[in-house]
């Protein structure tokens, strides 16, 4: 049995599109930890066991993990939380008691490029994250973590500002080129390891994409797909951080996010070398002509 969390957020709902219909899922039971199932919709209701609850919740995760051959761990980005300690690893704390309690044998997570560059000390929310990775591979658990860059689908977010002033903004130099890759991508590399669970130990995954790009880059391509100038304007720290606490989050967590971009400018995702086991498929000119697109057109 395969346990998935966050099923209706990004990648765990396209992870779950995938399970429900690869040939591979045959004889595998489904469970999903949600905690309104009025957001699966009706189709998938029918075919997955639901446990309904916070995947942070100890009585919720004993119950979810019964049984459980492999887990697909996600801590949601928008939990209330006083640290970034409390919440990464202190969402998971529960969790990975009830890996062990369980005898779960297999784990991938969502994590992000970073370990083993110079600034993945001091990256806010990346070093969180790793430091989540070490909590669970602590429990002898075989765990893989996904080691993400930056999404293409965090644009959408300024899908508004793109449709009606042809802009976007970010905080790293315009000509700063990096690795980044579609959502669906990290949901496909998810689903290859918890149907194929021969693995072993510990490690990362890094889903890379098929090039790096720059925001200038981004724009060029964006212009292209869309058949209109779009343009980028780089936001000062300091301006995007206030509009994180306006927009009510906790002053850990913004400064978190202060930090991971800070560190991305820096170099944090140019650690790992891409090569055609890292290197994930979706480009972004055919991520912006399926999924950008369509949405600013709407």
């Amino acid at each position: 049995m395969i346990v998935i969390t966050a099923p209706t957020g990004q990648i765990g709902g396209r992870l779950l599109e995938i399970l429900l219909t690869d040939t591979r899922t045959r004889g595998e039971e489904l469970r999903v930890i949600v905690r309104d199932p009025g957001k699966l919709p009706d189709a998938v209701r029918a075919r997955v066991d639901v446990v309904t609850g916070s995947h942070g919740d100890p009585e919720v995760v004993d119950r979810a993990f019964a049984g459980a051959d492999a887990v697909f761990w996600l801590v949601p980005s928008n939990s209330p939380a006083p640290s970034l300690d409390c919440l990464y690893s202190g969402f998971t704390g529960a969790a990975a008691k009830a890996f062990t309690t369980h005898g779960v044998g297999h784990v991938v997570g969502v994590s992000a490029l970073g370990r083993g560059t110079p600034v993945a000390g001091r990256a806010g929310h990346v070093t969180a994250s790793l430091a989540m990775d070490d909590l669970i591979a602590g429990t002898g658990v075989a765990y893989r973590a996904l080691a993400n860059p930056t999404f293409f689908d965090n644009l959408l977010r300024q899908t508004a500002s793109i449709r009606n002033h042809g802009l976007f903004t970010e905080t790293v130099a315009a000509d700063r080129k990096a690795p980044r890759a579609a959502t669906r991508d990290i949901a496909a590399a998810a689903a290859d390891l918890l149907l194929d669970r021969s693995w072993t130990g510990t490690g990362e995954v890094p889903v890379l994409g098929p090039e790096d790009l720059s925001p200038n880059d981004l724009a060029r391509i964006m212009s292209d797909v869309l058949g209109r100038p779009i343009r980028y304007e780089r936001q000062p720290l300091d301006d995007f951080g206030a509009a994180l606490i306006g927009h009510g989050l906790g002053e850990a967590l913004a400064q978190g996010y202060l930090d991971m971009m800070r560190a991305k400018d820096a170099g944090l995702d140019d650690g790992v070398p891409r090569t055609p086991q890292t290197a994930s498929p979706t480009r972004f000119h055919d991520w912006c002509e399926q999924v950008l697109k369509p949405a600013v057109q709407a």
